[in-house]
């Protein structure tokens, strides 16, 4: 996956959950949100079935929040 986002799908009854996905599947679930209805979401690790009825929020990370080594050169 190209573009990779981390994003937070927020629903009515406060679960959260966290999906990594490409910016084309961003995309389509935000226009997917005004129609409502279930929505298909590939994400890096499979594919998530999501109620956009009951989505209260999306959050889009800012940036990469990795943590790691870099090499000192």
């Amino acid at each position: 996956m190209a573009d990779v986002k981390r994003i937070e799908v927020g629903f009515v009854g406060q679960q959260v959950i966290t999906l990594k996905i490409d910016s084309g599947q961003l995309e389509k679930l935000r226009k997917g949100l005004s129609d409502g209805g279930w929505h298909s979401v590939t994400t890096d690790e499979g594919e998530v079935d999501i109620d956009l009825g009951k989505v209260a929020f999306v959050r889009i990370a800012a940036g990469h929040g990795s943590v790691g080594f870099s090499s000192a050169g």
